[in-house]
């Protein structure tokens, strides 16, 4: 069991729902997703985030665009779509318009191949609502996996053969085969199954373990490739949401959204220093004509 020392690295911050934090090998991005803002943390590891943007809908989790300096690809609202630094948001679809149940987009990441791959779910967490889709390098978008209730990750191996996908109410994950070519999913086996909490945002470091944001226990979990817990982080605050390593460093999101009582760390950014490293999260790879 390894501790984490609750004033390591903290910011002065409080995020609702910090989550869909990502080392783009230039800096640590991440969002408060209920309030659509799209956050960069600076290297001093005092100062406050950076707001780089905030849309008028939740921002589930954005990835940088290849060739295209300051857009990102970003899960929001009910759709995908580009995002520009002035918040100006080119759709490329709006699958959860219109839904039977009132959605959003959660959590999202670009695969090694260069696709981006987010997940739906309702406000409410209706069971079974949500929906896992793929964003294509010609910018289609396609729905690949439904009743989901709350999608979280995915994270993807380094050769982009195994992706790592969270139903975070139903407390598991599942490894799914990828097709590194086409981006089809094999059938999927079970990985982790979580009691005591839901298993959130996820990051796979270079040995091929996988860290897991266990949201309501205070802690952050590796479990190697074949599901064995290696070892436990703990928090001074319940609810970490979002995980991602730059190189030996562990970067975690927590929230204090729902909690009624909320302690002076919940929604708080942590970091912890660890043995085994990570590598940049991958950027979209667009077509030339997708605009």
């Amino acid at each position: 069991m390894t501790a984490l020392a609750p004033d390591e690295s903290l910011r002065p911050d409080r995020l609702e729902l910090g989550e869909g934090i990502r080392w783009t090998g230039s800096g640590i991005v991440l969002v408060d997703i209920l309030a659509g803002r799209l956050l960069a943390a600076p290297d001093d590891p005092t100062a406050p985030l950076k707001e780089l943007a905030q849309l008028p809908v939740p921002l589930g989790a954005v990835a940088p665009v290849t060739g295209r300096p300051g857009t990102w690809i970003a899960a929001a609202g009910t759709g995908i779509g580009l995002l520009a630094l002035d918040g100006t948001q080119t759709w490329l679809a709006r699958p959860e318009d219109g839904a039977p149940l009132p959605m959003r987009m959660n959590d999202a990441a670009t695969d090694p191949s260069g696709r981006f791959w987010a997940g739906s779910m309702a406000y409410d967490a209706d069971e079974g609502a949500g929906s896992l889709y793929r964003v294509d390098h010609d910018g289609t978008v396609t729905r690949v996996l439904d009743n989901i209730t709350v999608p979280n990750g995915p994270a993807f191996t380094a050769d982009g053969t195994s992706m790592y996908l969270a139903d975070s109410a139903r407390g598991v994950v599942r490894r799914y085969p990828v097709d590194p070519a086409t981006g089809e999913l094999g059938t999927p086996e079970p990985f982790v199954t979580i009691g005591d909490g839901s298993p959130d945002g996820m990051t796979v470091d270079v040995e091929g373990a996988v860290w897991i944001a266990v949201w309501g226990t205070g802690t952050v979990r590796r479990h190697l490739a074949d599901g064995r817990l290696d070892r436990t982080l703990r928090l001074p605050a319940s609810r970490p949401a979002g995980v991602c390593l730059r190189e030996d460093v562990l970067h975690i999101t927590t929230a204090r959204v729902g909690l009624t009582a909320p302690g002076p760390l919940d929604g708080a950014l942590f970091t912890a220093r660890v043995d085994v490293p990570g590598t940049p999260a991958a950027a979209y790879r667009p077509s030339p004509e997708v605009s």
